[in-house]
């Protein structure tokens, strides 16, 4: 899937095969406009505020405190973008906008909208990184409660999207009994693979911070004692010897150099018993 200038017709084909049509203004101010007007969409509450049937600009300004010449201005720009429709001086959601930007779908991604106000901010630091090659702060440089609980509840909007996949193409080696899942904070992965293997238990260990923020939601899947939380840091604790069959890592050898890479890969070699696999999933 490519993202871009999408032509609707032959002439329009024939604009951009022919590279009349100024593509790269099309793929940054269209582009980073239209994410930031749904972004807002998502923390303002206009998409909740029409979540119960079709409403006017006025009415859902009221609802959602803003004001009311602004956010229609915001409800056109999402209506062109998709999300709304507008027919009879009122705006109703899309189907679009219903599975993924109302908090009672199931597949909702609203927290990980809201946590896309911080990679906003983070990516300005791109050119610094390609002048110097000095990796961004990440996790360090974003602290506090608000930052934690956010990153935590928009990293298991998107293990919602995969967790399933994950389990079915998992190499479950026979017999598993323990698995440990570095990094994971929610738990998701190790709740979706645990309820995919009744004899499977799970140890997730991420940072204090991490784990502060991400025990509600674990809680909130009722595995009891079969996954577990235990602070502490992947790089400078050690991880056992022969104590697991599994050791899983979902986006987090990115946060790494290679050096610790190489380190920690020996310490989960050292943790796995014979015929135990370590599996990563990262972007």
């Amino acid at each position: 899937m490519r993202l871009g200038a999408i032509a609707e017709n032959l002439i329009e084909w024939l604009v951009l095969k022919s590279n009349v049509a100024p593509e790269p203004l099309l793929e940054t101010q269209m582009a980073f406009s239209m994410a930031r007007s749904i972004m807002t969409g998502v923390k303002l509450g206009l998409f909740e505020a029409a979540s119960d049937g079709a409403r006017s600009a006025a009415d859902i300004a009221k609802t959602c405190a803003t004001h009311p010449g602004a956010t229609e201005k915001l409800l056109n720009t999402l209506t062109g973008c998709g999300y709304f429709r507008f027919r009879n001086g009122a705006y109703a959601l899309t189907p679009k906008a219903r599975k993924w930007l109302l908090r009672r779908s199931p597949q909702n991604l609203c927290d990980k909208f809201l946590f896309q106000f911080y990679e906003w901010d983070m990516v300005e630091g791109y050119e610094a990184f390609v002048r110097t090659g000095k990796p961004m702060a990440g996790h360090e440089g974003m602290q506090g409660d608000e930052y934690w609980n956010i990153y935590q509840r928009g990293m298991r909007n998107l293990a919602g999207l995969a967790a399933g996949e994950v389990a079915d193409r998992f190499p479950m080696p026979a017999g598993a009994r323990d698995l440990l899942d570095l990094g994971g904070s929610h738990g998701y992965y190790s709740v979706s693979l645990c309820r995919r293997h009744p004899d499977l238990k799970a140890v997730i260990l991420d940072l204090p911070e991490a784990v502060q923020h991400a025990a509600p939601i674990l809680a909130a899947e009722k595995m009891g004692d079969r996954v577990a939380h235990r602070t502490g840091n992947a790089l400078t604790d050690e991880l056992g010897e022969g104590s697991v069959d599994i050791v899983f890592m979902s986006q987090l050898v990115h946060h790494f150099t290679d050096a610790q890479n190489r380190a920690l890969m020996q310490k989960i070699a050292r943790a796995l018993r014979p015929g135990g696999v370590c599996v990563m999933s990262d972007s």
